[in-house]
């Protein structure tokens, strides 16, 4: 399976050398003009947004755990425009948590018309939200100071809820959890899983701010992520029917939420398809699994892996397809990481952020297929990972939208297709 497995690959305390990026003068200039083109007024939001099978949700993945503690863009592919005067330091970037930050993605994200962001704390669940007892005894990699970092991030993630009620945004906000691990599942000292606390975290936050809800199938939703590859058969007793079961058993939980389950490059899983062969097309997930996608590979032509071609997947309820999920770039069957040279710098089987006519192909692609399956959620992948060079030698293999040294500012491209697909769908702009 690819390299890349999680929401979040780089944190691991094993990568804390940092390399200094230096963004040109340029770039820090013309973030002001950005500034003033691309903010938009936030508006009070109205109670919770309630989604039916009438809907058509636009929702951003949101990664918002940097900071000068935690993670920092030191290493990563591209630096963004958008800095911090505390994160000068260390080398630039910014912090999550600076008010000036937050207010500037939420401009950026009023100005795209976007419905609700997805923010997640997927990696490391144990490590942030169990006892010492529980470390000690499971999980020897999670120092103090590796746990002090994912803690942060929890935080500034969990800080999102506050400081977006306090501008006023009409946007809402999705959390995903993780259930990557099998130690999710594990009872700490307390009897309690770690699985449990981050629903408690999240679920407390959730009742605190209930105006920046998702109401799906009549409960707040909250999504959980399980990484990539998936076995399908019930009978191994595989990680998400575990999880499937566990929320069965906890009617106390199940009955306050509705949870979907999340998967990665389940275009090349045929196993979890309802109909197996080769592609010609978007492929159904059979909806005995259900699962949502994080990001598919998009490249009808590719002839070169045991997969190709790579079409989307997406899940169906009813006469509606639930989910679907638009990427502006996908790495190949191995990752970003073919040998570079002159002739051929991509892998055969990558689908490139740009086309030979400098347009966004891959994404105005998997823009395309939404407009044609008219999805409830459909989710763009994505706002601000900022990978490793390792998944993004240059613009072409970053999947990162927002605007940033490589590439500039795009978001302009982003709204078009996203004022195009509503149009299509026969939904204005909310």
């Amino acid at each position: 399976m690819p390299i890349k497995d999680s929401p979040r690959p780089f944190l691991r305390e094993s990568q804390g050398s940092v390399m200094i990026v230096i963004i040109v003068l340029i770039a820090l200039l013309s973030l002001t003009s950005v500034a003033e083109s691309q903010t938009a007024p936030a508006t009070l939001a109205a109670g919770p947004l309630v989604v039916d099978r009438n809907s058509h949700l636009v929702v951003m993945e949101y990664e918002n755990w940097f900071g000068p503690k935690a993670v920092t863009f030191q290493g990563t592919a591209a630096m963004p425009l958008l800095q911090s005067t505390d994160m000068q330091p260390v080398g630039g970037g910014y912090d999550s948590i600076d008010p000036a930050v937050i207010q500037k993605h939420l401009a950026w994200f009023e100005y795209l018309g976007i419905d609700a962001a997805m923010i997640e704390t997927t990696n490391n669940v144990s490590c942030i939200f169990n006892s010492e007892w529980f470390i000690k005894k499971y999980l020897p990699y999670c120092t103090p100071s590796f746990r002090l970092y994912n803690r942060i991030i929890r935080d500034n993630t969990g800080h999102t809820y506050a400081a977006w009620t306090k501008l006023g945004t009409r946007l809402k906000l999705m959390a995903l959890l993780g259930g990557i691990d099998q130690d999710v599942l594990y009872k700490d000292i307390d009897g309690k899983t770690a699985l449990e606390k981050e629903i408690d975290y999240f679920g407390a936050l959730m009742a605190r701010y209930p105006d920046l809800n998702v109401i799906y199938k009549g409960k707040p939703l909250m999504l959980i992520f399980l990484g990539a590859a998936q076995d399908p058969n019930r009978n191994d007793n595989p990680l998400w029917w575990q999880i499937e079961k566990f929320l069965k058993a906890h009617p106390e939980i199940e009955s306050k939420y509705t949870f979907k389950l999340m998967a990665g490059y389940l275009d090349s899983q045929p196993d979890l398809w309802k109909n197996h062969g080769v592609p010609h097309g978007p492929v159904e997930i059979n909806p005995s699994y259900g699962f949502w996608s994080w990001v598919d590979r998009l490249n009808p032509t590719c002839t070169v892996q045991p997969y190709c071609p790579y079409y989307p997947s997406y899940n169906a309820v009813g006469s509606r397809v639930e989910n679907f999920t638009a990427s502006i770039a996908t790495a190949g069957q191995n990752g970003w990481g073919c040998p570079s040279s002159p002739s051929a710098p991509y892998c055969p089987d990558d689908s490139l952020r740009y086309g030979p006519d400098g347009s966004y192909a891959t994404f105005d692609a998997f823009m395309d297929y939404a407009s044609r399956l008219d999805p409830i959620f459909l989710i763009i992948h994505q706002f601000n990972e900022f990978v490793p060079p390792d998944e993004g030698f240059d613009a072409n293999t970053d999947d990162d939208i927002e605007p940033a040294n490589l590439w500039g500012n795009d978001l302009g491209i982003v709204r078009r297709q996203i004022e195009t697909y509503r149009e299509h769908v026969g939904e204005v702009e909310k």
